[in-house]
């Protein structure tokens, strides 16, 4: 009789785990992990060194300069000032009027005007027929893709003393004005507005052909009025796009100089000076480089928070 060997198949137990059953060594798992993130990442490297270069590295200049007191003339060197030129700034009572400027500018005619025209002629295009949405599409983009001086050109004669604006209100026996004069920013307000409106009606254009027909023609079927299916259909399903929209065109928007400039040139006075003309006037007109900049890391800050509120309000949808 033969008994059965302690390693043969009659073993009951639980045998030592051999090699082949050892658990992995961490140190290797850490190392096989970055290999992996190592090669996912090589395909955007390029992109990101360009943008440490041209990008982070001007950043980061500018940050530091907006701590000196360089200027362009009648210095020999600058020196590290701390936070003075930011006190300045905000003890300066013509930054302060053109951090307002900026808000109001930026209100008029970004989120109210370019994105409230560009989502009516987007909605009113799907209802025109081909020869009005072809019509309309291209005195919309030409306004668009015009260069920002030729608009502002063309928006200047429109509103001087004796422009096109003028001239319509004397034909109809209306009162006129100078508007550059009297009512600065709400003529380079809607001077944005006529220029960037192509922008939001193209994505919104975009946006509303991406809503399934069923789900409109079933509202319209049920009685839903076209306010009630724009308001609890249309706007919901293209809320995405509408943030992003409305990101976009606010980063645009606050960084506008050339249409201002040609207007009006931030007059009279400084009743239409936003903080990219104030930035300008303070680095190049008066010299004060150092200034100058801190204003600008100020006007990326504003930007900043404008981004994080949008990205925030995107990434919490539904």
């Amino acid at each position: 009789m033969t008994t059965a060997s302690p390693t043969g198949p009659g073993r009951v137990g639980k045998t030592s785990p051999g090699p082949a059953g050892a658990p992995p060594d961490p140190r290797a798992r850490t190392a096989a992990r970055v290999r992996r993130g190592l090669l996912r990442a090589l395909p955007v490297s390029p992109a990101v060194v360009l943008l440490a270069l041209f990008l982070a590295g001007p950043i980061g200049y500018c940050a530091y300069i907006a701590f000196t007191d360089l200027q362009l003339t009648g210095q020999a060197e600058s020196s590290f000032i701390g936070l003075d030129n930011f006190r300045e700034a905000f003890g300066d009572e013509r930054f302060l009027n053109a951090v307002w400027l900026t808000l109001v500018f930026t209100v008029l005619s970004s989120l109210i005007g370019q994105n409230t025209l560009g989502l009516a002629l987007a909605s009113l295009m799907q209802r025109a027929s081909k020869p009005v949405r072809t019509l309309t599409g291209a005195i919309v983009v030409t306004a668009w893709v015009l260069p920002e001086v030729v608009a502002g050109f063309l928006l200047y004669a429109f509103f001087r003393r004796e422009g096109t604006l003028n001239a319509v209100l004397d034909f109809l026996h209306l009162p006129s004005q100078n508007w550059l004069f009297t009512l600065p920013i709400l003529a380079v307000s809607f001077a944005n507005v006529w220029r960037g409106t192509a922008f939001s009606m193209l994505v919104y254009s975009a946006a509303l052909n991406e809503i399934p027909k069923e789900i409109t023609e079933a509202a319209q079927v049920d009685g839903a009025s076209g306010w009630r299916r724009m308001w609890h259909i249309t706007l919901p399903m293209i809320r995405r796009s509408i943030g992003t929209n409305l990101m976009l065109n606010t980063l645009q928007t606050l960084s506008v100089f050339g249409l201002i400039w040609v207007m009006t040139r931030g007059g009279p006075g400084n009743r239409s000076q936003t903080l990219p003309l104030f930035m300008y006037e303070q680095a190049f007109q008066k010299s004060m480089i150092g200034y100058g900049t801190a204003v600008a890391l100020l006007l990326l800050l504003v930007g900043s928070l404008f981004s994080l509120v949008y990205m925030r309000l995107l990434r919490t949808e539904v």
